[in-house]
């Protein structure tokens, strides 16, 4: 599969708040380097488990332009105690949490994420990832970092969750997938709301309307590559750098001027995960 070709520069430095560099069939360098020239300047790579947690927060720590997200994937809750691929044993929960809550006490692991339920699989069971959810919003709490939501049908579970548990001061809920009724409902709690590259494909119009109705200054935009790359791309391997295209329909569906977007979103960014 050919890669796709690299987007017009942005106008003003922006970031990708969303993606996993491990899974990237490129090396780190490579990669910021294609994101930078497209005026991509910081990343922050997520975690999916506890081998990728390491490695994102090790990777934060090699190159400037990294941050990172430590969690266990809703998708990985039920294997995250299960045989170890190593001679080691299994850890238990309560081990493997306190690993990820030393990770993400780490200067550059700017969020506890990414965490939350996904009813569209069924990796784990939906009690098992409640059950995990609510100790990573512990997390959070504890070590006062950002708390990057996974919510993939599960939205009225994920935000009743977050009323019981009572939510940390910043939440992002990455890619976003509500509705505009769901957009408003974030709003009013103060969540931001990442979009990702699904944004742009054509059958996606309720989504830009639920991006058109957040406001401003609760946007962010990701890649969640190696996944969703953005049209015009679509369908070939996704990269930080493709954000570009993610910001210019956001900007389209917002009325604002691309410039004045990639400020609003580098401020955000800032305001949720920094200073940097």
């Amino acid at each position: 599969m050919t890669a796709p070709a690299p987007p017009p520069p942005l106008p003003r430095p922006a970031l990708d708040s969303h993606t996993h560099l491990d899974m990237i069939e490129l090396p780190v360098p490579e990669v910021l380097a294609a994101a930078c020239a497209a005026g991509i300047v910081r990343v922050i790579t997520v975690a999916t488990d506890l081998e990728s947690a390491r490695w994102s927060a090790h990777c934060a720590d090699q190159h400037d332009a990294v941050y990172a997200a430590v969690a266990i994937h809703p998708n990985d809750t039920e294997a995250a105690t299960g045989p170890s691929p190593s001679a080691a044993p299994a850890l238990t929960a309560a081990e493997v949490l306190a690993e990820i809550e030393a990770l993400a006490r780490r200067p550059r692991v700017v969020a506890v994420g990414e965490t939350g339920l996904d009813y569209y699989r069924d990796h784990a069971a939906p009690d098992v990832q409640r059950w995990w959810f609510r100790e990573h919003i512990k997390i959070a709490k504890r070590t006062g970092k950002a708390l990057m939501i996974h919510d993939r049908e599960a939205h009225a579970d994920v935000l009743r969750i977050l009323a019981e548990e009572g939510p940390p001061p910043r939440v992002v809920f990455h890619c976003f997938s509500g509705d505009v009724a769901m957009a408003k409902q974030c709003a009013e709690a103060g969540y931001v709301m990442s979009f990702a590259g699904n944004v742009t494909f054509a059958n996606a119009q309720p989504l830009r309307d639920a991006a058109a109705a957040a406001p401003p200054d609760l946007l962010l935009a990701e890649t969640d590559a190696p996944f969703l790359t953005p049209v015009p791309n679509r369908g070939r391997p996704n990269a930080p750098a493709q954000v570009a295209y993610t910001l210019r329909c956001l900007a389209e569906v917002q009325g604002l001027d691309l410039a004045e977007l990639c400020d609003t979103v580098t401020a955000t960014a800032e305001r949720t995960f920094g200073p940097w």
